[in-house]
């Protein structure tokens, strides 16, 4: 048996999956999936979460059915990339062997070395701090203050959302630069502070957090007061993927050839944020990256010799501002308002539905 073991089942991991299954495999090929959660989560939908405007069983979905496929729902000890094992938790360590190894493990929260900020916020990064924030938020009394450090598309959708459902907290944004989402278009730049301003989210620019405490953010030599502190400001690939003795970029990404083989093992395919690319990281992204690794390792698995993936076409970003406003860049356009808002219901719709 040839042992096919994907490693992560986000949004790439997960088209993997379904592009593999849609193929007629050898009879010989077993695929082994190996994710922590027993559901694929929604992790663009985690400030939905955070606010309590979802419920838990709206943000996630089940994995398919296959007798070819066997799931194991425990969390990643180790990848021994040398004897080519996978180490997972249980009550006794199991080591699972694999012939093809993909990983798509994601990302963590990037502390970049603040004292404190691993230790007094909270975190969007997994279904369980997602919860865990959404209970800080859910019980914090009448009037209470939330501060958001990073004010990158994860803040601005936790921020916003938060005022949606909570109107009566006192919400504090903390941004690095001098305007809120940098990378996007001037006019979407625009709308989203326009809406902070009619919405009472006090923004604060070129944010320098210094340290952070249980009860509080130190920002350039001030130190605010806060009930809640959620942290959005930057991310790292998973520390695991961090560990493997491959070449990576200078955001600690694995760098990989024009197949998403690890050139140095290529019966290993990297995928989603732990991938170096010329693109931003997003769910989009690792959802095409998965379509093209299901069409080459399908080749593999047959004995041909994989076509070379055509080039990554992102259709845009989309964000959200509470539930009937938003923006994006859909097709080089910049766009804000309701329709955005509703383009990415319809993405979600269409996901969930894939």
């Amino acid at each position: 048996m040839r042992n096919v073991v994907i490693v992560g089942g986000g949004y790439g991991g997960l088209k993997i999956l379904n592009g593999l299954l849609s193929q007629a495999l050898p009879e010989d090929v077993r695929i082994t999936v190996i994710e922590k959660n027993p559901y694929h989560s929604l992790k663009t939908e985690f400030y939905t979460i955070v606010a309590g405007t979802a419920a838990d069983i709206d943000v996630r979905m089940q994995y398919p059915k296959d007798e070819r496929v066997q799931y194991i729902f425990r969390e990643v000890e180790d990848i021994d990339v040398e004897n080519e094992t996978i180490t997972v938790n249980r009550k006794t360590d199991r080591v699972i062997s694999y012939d093809y190894l993909i990983i798509g493990l994601g990302c963590e929260d990037n502390y970049h070395g603040i004292d404190g900020a691993d230790q007094y916020t909270q975190s969007v990064q997994t279904f369980s701090k997602a919860r865990k924030a959404a209970l800080a938020v859910g019980n914090s009394e009448a009037y209470s203050r939330v501060s958001i450090v990073g004010a990158g598309l994860s803040g601005i959708e936790v921020a916003s959302e938060i005022r949606e459902s909570r109107p009566d907290l006192n919400i504090r944004l903390l941004d690095r630069g001098g305007s809120v989402l940098k990378a996007f278009d001037k006019r979407i730049q625009a709308h989203v502070s326009d809406w902070f301003v009619k919405n009472d989210v006090e923004v604060l620019h070129y944010a320098n957090v210094e340290y952070v405490e249980k009860d509080g953010v130190c920002n350039n030599g001030i130190c605010y007061v806060n009930d809640v502190t959620i942290w959005t400001a930057g991310v790292l690939p998973h520390h695991l993927v961090r560990a493997l003795p491959y070449e990576k970029d200078d955001e600690q990404r694995v760098i990989v050839n024009d197949y998403y083989q690890v050139p140095d093992g290529k019966n290993v395919y990297i995928v989603g944020d732990c991938a170096s690319s010329d693109h931003f990281m997003s769910a989009q992204l690792a959802g095409q990256q998965g379509e093209h690794i299901a069409g080459i390792l399908g080749d593999v698995l047959h004995h041909r010799k994989p076509k070379k993936p055509s080039r990554i076409k992102l259709k845009g970003s989309l964000g959200s501002l509470g539930s009937s406003d938003g923006f994006g860049n859909m097709y080089n356009r910049p766009m804000t308002g309701l329709l955005p808002r509703l383009a990415k219901s319809g993405v979600l719709w269409m996901h969930k539905r894939d």
